[in-house]
């Protein structure tokens, strides 16, 4: 059998980077405020961006305000919220038309509290439950957020991640969120490369599948990209490589 022609790295003034957060860019922690940093990720991120020429985005269902918290100073373009909040080029663009969740989110806090474990994580525009340091309440966990849904109706829904289940607008997704970025500068006219590690992120993949460009799943599962890393350490010896090749898919494993 012919072995397969090596494909020639793509040039970086070519691709627009999308890259989730959670799992992708940090590992996954215990609790949503207890994830690290590595202290080589920040001056990475701000030379690929240069190199890119402006087009990248982190793309999560974080708010903005937390990408910031996480990585300050940087002032990245960020798909918050799964892709409901946009900050593009320093411009905030927040959702309009939606439920005020404080109240019922506190009633879910009641519900929870007797579950010594299970985080409610408060988001705005939507929340979260986490289940990673209590598995054993993950049944509770969700029940409790699918009641929610249903009281708060067709406009919001669940989504399904790593030990956490969340409500969310139902018009939110990390696809729309690149496919909006995608038709303006610097990313018009560029390849998209999503990168994600979980169920919310196939949404992402859905849509740059669609228009042409590279997917690649963070870790195990079955997933729709095309390509695959093992872990975010991975990634950002991955994207030191980018910097002085362009994005070379033979070096990704095929999902």
């Amino acid at each position: 059998m012919a072995s397969r022609e090596k494909e020639p790295p793509i040039r970086l003034d070519h691709l627009a980077l999308f890259l989730d957060f959670d799992g992708t860019l940090v590992e996954i922690a215990p609790t949503p405020d207890s994830v690290v940093v590595d202290p080589e990720l920040p001056p990475l991120l701000s030379a690929l961006r240069d190199r890119l020429g402006g087009a990248l985005a982190v793309v999560t269902g974080r708010p903005v305000a937390e990408v910031d918290h996480f990585l300050p100073g940087l002032g990245l373009d960020v798909c918050g919220m799964h892709g409901l909040e946009r900050r593009i080029d320093g411009r905030l663009f927040l959702p309009e038309g939606l439920a005020d969740l404080r109240e019922p989110v506190a009633r879910l806090r009641a519900r929870l509290s007797h579950f010594p474990g299970l985080i409610v994580e408060e988001k705005g525009i939507g929340v979260a439950v986490h289940w990673r340091t209590a598995p054993e309440f993950e049944q509770e966990a969700r029940a409790a957020v699918e009641d929610l849904a249903a009281e708060l109706g067709p406009t919001y829904k669940i989504q399904d991640g790593k030990a956490v289940r969340e409500i969310v607008p139902g018009r939110a997704g990390k696809g729309d969120g690149i496919r909006q970025l995608m038709t303006s500068p610097p990313y018009l006219g560029r390849r998209p490369v999503f990168i994600g590690d979980d169920k919310t992120d196939e949404h992402g993949f859905a849509a740059v599948d669609e228009l042409g460009g590279v997917t690649i799943k963070i870790g195990e599962g079955e997933t729709l990209a095309r390509y695959r890393l093992a872990s975010p350490a991975s990634l950002r010896l991955a994207m030191a490589g980018w910097l002085e090749t362009g994005l070379e898919t033979d070096a990704l494993r095929d999902a």
